[in-house]
């Protein structure tokens, strides 16, 4: 018989599963030690020293560390890998609503409304607004800004 025939039957078939198991178990644990890493630095209502102690503590105790963390405060990690999905799903459409919109440059009708805005807060004065309502008709062709004016009702 040849080595490899003799390989055969010295590593039965429950051998190979019990080493495929521990090979995914340890898989596994390297996935849960980083998600662990990665949550302590993505947790903003811990202070520096509190991540500094989980991240000593993980480190230097990884199985007892990382069991611990995920029985301590497990609970809250699914909400904060929610919270930063969702704020990069919306960064993202953010990033591509820019991207569709051309020059990404506001109309004269945003820029008026903003003013207006602004105006009703009190933040500036009417002569502030009037000068900068004059900038943004100003910024458009003057045929362009006078059918603006034109057709837009004053106040």
């Amino acid at each position: 018989m040849s080595a490899q025939t003799y390989l055969a039957y010295d590593y039965p078939m429950l051998s190979v599963f019990w080493s495929m198991l521990l090979f995914f178990l340890w898989i596994m644990w390297f996935v849960l030690l980083f998600r662990v890493v990665f949550d302590i630095f993505r947790d903003d209502e811990m202070n520096g020293w509190a991540k500094a102690g989980w991240l000593a503590f993980t480190v230097l105790l990884p199985f007892l560390g990382v069991f611990v963390y995920v029985v301590a405060r497990g609970k809250n990690m699914g909400r904060r890998e929610i919270a930063q999905a969702r704020a990069q799903q919306e960064a993202f459409d953010a990033r591509v609503r820019e991207a569709a919109g051309g020059t990404g440059r506001p109309s004269s009708a945003d820029e008026l409304s903003k003013l207006s805005e602004i105006r009703a807060r009190g933040d500036i004065t009417d002569e502030e607004f009037r000068r900068a309502k004059e900038l943004v008709l100003a910024g458009h062709g003057p045929a362009e800004s006078a059918g603006s004016t034109a057709r837009t009702p004053s106040r």
